[in-house]
């Protein structure tokens, strides 16, 4: 399995993908809020959306697991 990991800590904004879905690589999946700036977090593989370990208004820490792919 592969893992998407938040790249900072921050509130969960936004999230783009659902389960099944298929990724790409450079699809951003998950938008951050830290500082009052927007992180866009992009998935670094490809794979199909296992699972989403966060919801939107969830705070997380830098390396913390966002969603679960296949």
């Amino acid at each position: 399995m592969k893992e998407i990991t938040a790249t900072m800590a921050g509130t969960v904004l936004n999230i783009f993908a659902a389960v099944g879905e298929q990724i790409t690589p450079g699809q951003e999946v998950v938008m951050l809020e830290s500082m009052k700036m927007e992180i866009p977090i992009e998935s670094e593989t490809e794979g199909t959306v296992k699972e989403l370990r966060v919801n939107i208004g969830d705070f997380v820490n830098e390396g913390d697991i966002l969603i679960v792919l296949v």
